[in-house]
This record gives structure tokens, C-alpha cells and sequence, in this order.
């Protein structure tokens, strides 16, 4: 493929997947005004990473299998779903207060656990410490296959539900009068945020996933207004930055590859906020010139 060497072309694969899908789940987000919550999740992930190793060395494993810690990551984001839920009902603070004790108190006892884990007998946390901001050059072909799978079961579950999607993101209450169950809509939403975040962790990190999570969509929101074209747009949008981001990362082994997604989507966005058709910078100097 392009003369790339096969590991190469394992990340760019697996980047890609996760970006289309990291696309689709942020746009989702975004319309829904809850873009904080994919950081809430993404550090929510973390203790369920360490206890996951704990686990898994426990009962006689290595610590590092890599569906362990997915499934040790997907358990802390829905741990941390269900924290903000409990925080919502029973506390009296706005949204973003709760997102940000949710964010801080999941990292903070991943943060500690990682330090436990490494001060241990056999504990070596670096493996583990890589997740946080994402370590793709170690991705071998099951590390990927994982990825694309999440994110293709993702991408077809928001397909299935589009209409009701679309329904529920710009008029939810219209939305219920035609009998929709929003909440479970609702609960979809998050599932699938929570699966991407979880699919990206290897190739850009639980703190970068959260940017390609919500960069790709507000590109997406500048260039079109109607809902599958935007998240075709969003999805689009994080597949390239996967690919570019892998491409530049490979050119220059020292830039690792999650920042260079990450920069690569800044890039896409900052050409979409210039040259959108009717929000872009150019588009909106002309409209005010006489």
C-alpha cells in the first residue's frame, strides 16, 4: 500500500476507523450540547484501565491483554456515566460542574492506582501510562482489528438509528410527541461515544481521543446544516486526520502519532473555518462587502 511498511499501514487502518467513528460519535455530541462529556468520559476510562491490569494479574494473566483493558475501559466510562447521572439527581449543580467532578475524581483515582500498579512487585505501568496519551507504533494487526471493529459496529449503529437520531438532536421534544423513546436514544448516544473513546485509546490516548472526538464535528458543522451529510462530513473529517496524522508520524518517528491525528484535524478544521461554503471566513467577508 503506497510502499508503507505493514506496520504502517496497521495504524493508518486502524486511525482511520477510529477517526470516522470518533467523527460520527462527536457530532453526535455536539448537537446534543454535551462536546465536555467526551472528556468526562475519556478520563473516566482510566481507573477501569488500572483495575482491569489488577485483575487480570490477579487471576494469572500478564496485565496487558488488550481486550482486558478495553473492557476495563468501557466498565470505568460507563462507571463514570453512571456517576454523573447520580451526581445530576441528587446534587444541585449545573451540568459542567458535574462533568468536572466526574473528570477529576476518575482521573485522579486512575492517576493513583497507575502509581500503586507501578510501585508494586511486578507492576510496570508504562504499558499502561502509554494509553493515556496514546501510543500507536506499538499497535500490532489484533490491537487494530479491535479498533475497526468497535468503531464499524458504531458507525452501523448510528446508521440504523439515524432518523431517530436526527429527531432526538434538533427538536427532542417533537421527538417524544411522535412517541420516541428519547431516553433510550439518549443512552445510545453515550454507549457509542463511550465504544470510541474506548477503540481510540491505543492509537491517540484517552486525552487526545476527546479533541477527535469534537474537532471533526465542528468541522463538519461549519461546511453543511443537514444531519447525515454532517456526520458523513465528521466522519470524513477523523478518518483523513487518522491517516495524515499516521502519514506524518511514520515521516518523523519522534512525533508520535496521537498528536499528529490530533494536529491534523486542527489543520482540516482551521481550511473549513476559512473556506466553508457559507460559514467560512471567505464566504463571510464577501457576504458584508457592498
Amino acid at each position: 500500500m503506497f510502499g508503507l511498511d505493514h506496520n504502517t499501514q496497521v495504524v493508518a487502518a486502524a486511525a482511520a476507523m477510529t477517526g470516522a467513528a470518533a467523527g460520527i460519535a462527536g457530532s453526535l455530541l455536539t448537537l446534543r450540547k454535551r462536546a465536555l462529556l467526551g472528556d468526562a468520559l475519556g478520563h473516566a476510562t482510566l481507573p477501569g484501565i488500572a483495575l482491569a491490569y489488577i485483575a487480570s494479574v490477579w487471576l494469572g494473566g500478564s496485565g496487558r491483554e488488550p481486550v482486558v483493558l478495553m473492557l476495563g475501559a468501557a466498565l470505568g466510562g460507563l462507571a463514570g456515566l453512571a456517576s454523573l447521572a447520580l451526581i445530576r439527581r441528587l446534587a444541585r449543580v449545573s451540568d459542567d460542574a458535574a462533568m468536572a467532578i466526574v473528570l477529576g475524581s476518575f482521573f485522579g483515582l486512575g492517576t493513583a492506582l497507575l502509581t500503586l500498579i507501578q510501585s508494586s512487585p511486578s507492576g510496570h505501568a508504562a504499558g499502561l501510562a502509554t494509553l493515556v496519551t496514546g501510543h500507536a507504533a506499538s499497535m500490532v494487526t489484533d490491537d487494530a482489528v479491535i479498533a475497526a471493529g468497535v468503531a464499524l459496529v458504531c458507525m452501523a449503529v448510528v446508521g440504523m438509528l439515524s432518523k431517530e437520531l436526527s429527531l432526538l438532536c434538533f427538536d427532542e421534544g417533537f421527538a417524544q410527541t411522535l412517541g420516541r423513546r428519547t431516553k433510550v436514544l439518549d443512552a445510545v448516544v453515550l454507549l457509542v461515544a463511550t465504544c470510541v473513546v474506548v477503540a481510540g485509546l491505543r492509537s491517540v490516548g484517552l486525552v487526545l481521543i476527546v479533541a477527535l472526538l469534537i474537532i471533526p464535528a465542528a468541522a463538519a458543522r461549519l461546511v453543511v446544516d443537514r444531519f447525515v451529510p454532517m456526520l458523513s462530513v465528521a466522519a470524513i473529517v477523523g478518518a483523513l486526520s487518522g491517516v495524515i496524522g499516521t502519514l506524518v508520524s511514520a515521516s518523523a518517528p519522534d512525533l508520535p502519532a496521537g498528536a499528529c491525528i490530533v494536529l491534523a484535524a486542527a489543520a482540516l478544521f482551521g481550511i473549513a473555518a476559512v473556506c466553508a461554503p457559507r460559514n467560512g471566513v471567505i464566504a463571510r467577508v464577501r457576504g458584508a462587502m457592498p
